[in-house]
C-alpha cells in the first residue's frame, strides 16, 4: 500500500481525533490505516507505513483487538499475523459505541444504582443532591435503554432515522410538561 497525500491526511486527522476521544494517537492511526487498506497488513508493514516503532504497533494492535475493531486474517504461505479492520462504517460505529458503553456507561450505571440504594439510609446528604443523582440515573438508564433498542434496527432503518433528523419529532405527541 502506498501512502498518498490524501491517505496521509486521513490517517493524521484520525490520529488527532483519537487523542481527543481519549485514544492513543498511534492506536487511532493504525485503525485508520487498516480501515483504508484494501488488503490485510502485518505489523511490520504498519510500522513502516506509519513510521512508528514496531513495539508501538504491537501495543496498538492489541488495543484495537481488545476493542474488537480489527481481526487477524491469515495469509497463505506466511506465518505472520495480518490485520484487517472489522466491518463497514456502521459496524465500526456500533462496535465503538458498544465498547464505550461497556467501559464507561455500565460502570456509571452500577455506581449510580448503588448510590440510590445508599440514599435510602443516608440522612446527611441534602435532598437536592439525592434528586440530582436520581435524575442522572434516570437519564443514563433511558439513554442506555434507547441505545439497546436502536442497535437492533436494521442498518437501512438506522440510516433512514438519521436522515430524518428533527423531522422525527412530528411523530411524537406534544407534552406540556417541562420535566424530562
Amino acid at each position: 500500500m502506498k501512502i498518498t497525500p490524501l491517505i496521509q491526511k486521513y490517517i493524521l486527522h484520525w490520529g488527532e481525533m483519537g487523542t481527543r476521544w481519549g485514544v492513543n494517537r498511534t492506536v487511532a492511526q493504525t485503525h485508520a490505516l487498516l480501515y483504508l487498506s484494501p488488503e490485510p497488513l502485518n505489523a511490520e508493514q504498519i510500522a513502516e507505513l506509519l513510521s512508528v516503532a514496531r513495539s508501538n504497533v504491537s501495543t496498538s494492535l492489541k488495543e484495537l483487538q481488545s476493542w474488537e475493531l480489527i481481526s487477524v486474517e491469515p495469509v497463505l504461505g506466511d506465518r505472520r499475523d495480518y490485520f484487517v479492520a472489522k466491518g463497514d462504517t456502521w459496524e465500526m460505529l456500533l462496535t465503538i459505541i458498544d465498547q464505550r458503553k461497556k467501559r464507561e456507561i455500565e460502570p456509571t450505571l452500577t455506581m449510580l444504582r448503588q448510590c440510590v440504594l445508599e440514599m435510602e439510609d443516608d440522612t446527611e446528604t441534602p435532598k437536592v443532591v439525592k434528586q440530582k443523582i436520581d435524575t442522572m440515573l434516570t437519564f443514563i438508564s433511558t439513554l442506555n435503554d434507547w441505545y439497546e433498542q436502536i442497535k437492533q434496527l436494521p442498518k437501512g432503518t438506522l440510516v433512514s432515522l438519521m436522515k430524518m433528523g428533527s423531522k422525527i419529532a412530528k411523530f411524537i405527541p406534544i407534552k406540556t410538561s417541562k420535566k424530562a
